[in-house]
């Protein structure tokens, strides 16, 4: 929860930026500004603000008792998102229609990871991924590791989003591994798919994201980096499960 405070401050604080930005070019005396200085203070105190959420303490949450596969991997967690979707399909149908779907298919993808990637090409990878290739394949290719796979019911991929200088890992990295990174300097992710029966032959497919900052210095980064770009993430996961609700249910008509 705190952090979604954090995320929402610095998005306030953005606005208020912006706002001010338009008025500095136009004072609109209806609001009761005339004059341009108080659209740059308005610009001043919209940074101030989120430069407050960037620095914003973040919370730990630790999982009291194991339910999914995702809790062994990542037990204790600094920052974290969870959507879910209702599916009007088998719950093979949904896990089947979660490993197949593609890059094309999720509204946006393309676009969002453009943006963050700052347009710039780049080798393939989950940021640049090719349009017709499964999104979970790219990304067990790319970088991400295949944690844990249960079919029908649950799929985890974990990948180090932030490491110490000089970092090497291991050629063939094992889901052992994952669990064992605890030193300095780390951040670890993971995301997965569950599938939960919903009655009357649907299915409720969720999608969860958990990441740990190993020590105090990681945490403070992430939670910055984080906080700007959480907004776009939710939007590219809810698009994600929009597409498999869209291919599960295709395949049943």
């Amino acid at each position: 929860m705190r952090d979604m405070i954090g995320v929402i401050i610095v998005y306030l604080g953005l606005a208020a930026a912006l706002l001010g930005g338009v008025l500095l070019l136009k004072p609109l005396s209806a609001l009761g500004i005339r004059s341009r200085w108080q659209g740059g203070i308005l610009i001043g105190c919209g940074l101030v603000i989120s430069g407050i959420g960037l620095i914003l303490p973040t919370g730990e949450t630790r999982v009291a008792v194991a339910q999914w596969h995702l809790d062994r991997f990542i037990p204790i967690y600094q920052f974290h998102e969870v959507h879910s979707t209702r599916v009007s399909a088998s719950k093979e149908r949904v896990y089947r229609a979660i490993k197949d779907v593609t890059a094309d298919e999720i509204m946006f993808f393309q676009t969002l990871t453009w943006i963050r990637r700052l347009g710039c090409p780049g080798p393939t990878s989950i940021l640049n991924p090719p349009g017709q290739m499964p999104l979970l394949e790219v990304a067990t290719s790319t970088g991400f590791l295949l944690l844990a796979e249960e079919p029908n019911r649950e799929i985890v991929l974990g990948t180090v989003v932030r490491a110490p200088a000089g970092f090497q890992p291991k050629r063939e990295p094992k889901p052992e591994d994952f669990k064992s990174i605890h030193e300095p300097g780390f951040g670890i992710a993971a995301m997965n798919f569950r599938v939960d029966d919903a009655g009357s032959g649907a299915s409720l497919v969720t999608t969860e994201t958990r990441v740990f900052a190993t020590d105090a210095s990681s945490r403070r980064g992430f939670a910055r980096y984080w906080r700007v770009i959480y907004p776009g993430s939710a939007l590219i996961r809810r698009m994600w499960l929009r597409a498999i609700r869209r291919r599960a249910e295709a395949q049943v008509s």
